[in-house]
């Protein structure tokens, strides 16, 4: 312990700087409760009742060396929690659902003060871990659970922004490697309950009986899920923070109204830009196999290939406009070259309606912003029901008749209280998507990728040349726009 009066010229700037930086700290994310550090930050600079560094008066060496290793692993965990809480964190591009705009492999700086950061929503976590350790145990605590609530940043939202955010449908998983990666709702518990049920044509059937059926399709799904512990794992929950990140582009404001015609997105019945690097699906009938250097120059990644050694026949290829000329240019390699329409039966979002929408003919869909309001039917209500009890809270139920309850009470209208925005891959045909899971809530949103700090080919091995993109190193995403 020191007397104040011992405290040198050096110990109060150091008090001084540490002071203005923590209150100007603690203005910006408006948390008043902070206060209560400051008595520590005066002692450690100043009067040192609590011996901070009292394991260097150790005489035994080895123990002096190992605390040593822990005080710094300490504090840069802290750091590193704090780094990533309110400034930036790292995140790699794990799919193709952005190609050929960004890559697999892409390593991206995310800004959280892009949109403002998130207050910690599960503040016992791990740093440096999303939801699991390495060996696939929970690596956060769910208690306690903090609001939502978000600090100001530098801008908002802006449509065609690329956007990191945590899986809306990410709130259920089920934990056996070879399942959990995939949307529980879509791709788990809803087809698996209609594969155990009769086929029924449900345009013969009236409104509220779509909904009873649909309603037995997850019922039977979600039974048949945790009876097969062997084949799916256990099911589980995770909190909003905690969900898997994902980043996809903000096609989408919120008050605006989406739709796809023939893949082409509309905003409010006018066309959106598409991005340059947009990939699309085009039916290829080749004639010789694709060189390597043309595949090169087609930027088609050895996933983007139907075959290993692509041999002649009629196949499905994502590619850019560019991309797609230069191939039908080579009449030698591919006879014919025509954009793809899917049209194939899939289960989209609303998953519990009966829309006969595609991934390239989809909507119109309108975006909920805070603050306005619905009316509530059966036809509408499966667009804002997961926003209605899910993502807001509210104990929603629908009686026998039709009728639906919002909190135990009669509801024909609904008032938002957050803002929604729906996000699409640039790889639109091969993207998962806003139009599976339908909407991503604000308080889902992590931040802005800024620019690519490090660019890595899957396709090739390390020492081998091309390995790292070295022409993608620090390239602004907004290039990207």
């Amino acid at each position: 312990m020191k007397k104040i009066s011992e405290a040198t010229k050096k110990d109060w700037i150091k008090l001084a700087v540490y002071m203005v930086l923590y209150i100007l700290f603690l203005i910006w994310v408006r948390s008043w409760l902070g206060i209560i550090v400051i008595p520590f930050i005066f002692d450690a600079c100043i009067t040192r009742i609590i011996r901070w560094d009292w394991w260097k008066q150790l005489k035994n060496r080895t123990l002096y060396s190992i605390m040593g290793w822990i005080d710094a692993l300490v504090f840069a965990l802290v750091a590193v929690y704090f780094v990533n809480l309110f400034l930036f964190q790292n995140y790699a591009i794990p799919s193709s659902s952005l190609e050929k705009s960004l890559l697999v492999g892409d390593h991206l700086y995310v800004s959280k003060v892009a949109y403002g950061p998130r207050k910690p929503m599960t503040p016992l976590t791990m740093p440096l871990t999303q939801n699991v350790f390495p060996n696939g145990k929970k690596s956060y605590i769910e208690k306690p659970q903090w609001p939502y609530e978000r600090i100001k940043g530098f801008g908002k939202i802006e449509l065609n922004d690329i956007v990191v955010f945590n899986y809306p449908a990410g709130d259920t998983i089920v934990t056996d490697p070879n399942w959990s990666s995939r949307d529980y709702y879509g791709m788990i518990v809803y087809p698996y309950g209609q594969s155990r049920c009769k086929d029924i044509d449900l345009d013969t059937l009236s409104t509220l009986q779509q909904r009873q059926i649909y309603d037995f399709y997850y019922k039977i799904g979600r039974q048949a899920v945790a009876q097969n512990e062997k084949i799916f794992g256990k099911t589980a929950t995770r909190p909003v923070d905690r969900r898997e990140n994902y980043v996809k582009r903000c096609v989408g404001l919120p008050g605006q109204t989406l739709e796809i015609k023939d893949g082409i997105i509309y905003i409010d019945g006018t066309a959106n830009r598409q991005p340059e690097d947009a990939q699309t699906n085009y039916q290829v009938t080749l004639v010789h196999a694709i060189p390597e250097t043309l595949r090169k120059e087609l930027r088609l990644s050895l996933e983007d290939l139907p075959a290993k050694d692509n041999r002649p026949g009629t196949y499905i290829f994502p590619m850019t406009v560019k991309a797609a000329a230069l191939l039908a240019s080579h009449s030698e390699i591919a006879s014919d070259v025509q954009p793809f329409i899917y049209e194939g039966n899939e289960w989209l979002f609303p998953l519990n309606k009966n829309t006969h929408w595609s991934v390239d003919n989809y909507g119109p869909i309108w975006i909920p912003a805070k603050g306005s309001s619905v009316r509530l039917d059966l036809d509408n209500l499966p667009f804002y029901e997961r926003i209605i009890g899910v993502y807001e809270g509210n104990d929603l139920k629908v009686g026998k008749d039709g009728t639906i309850f919002i909190n135990g009470e009669k509801a024909d209208s609904y008032t938002f209280k957050m803002d929604y925005y729906w996000m699409m891959g640039d790889n639109r045909q091969n993207s998962a998507d806003s139009r599976f899971w339908g909407y991503v809530p604000e308080d889902h949103i992590v931040g802005r990728p800024v620019f690519i700090w490090l660019s890595l080919d899957k396709d090739k091995k390390w020492g081998q040349k091309g390995k790292i993109r070295w022409d993608r190193q620090f390239r602004p995403v907004k290039k990207y726009f």
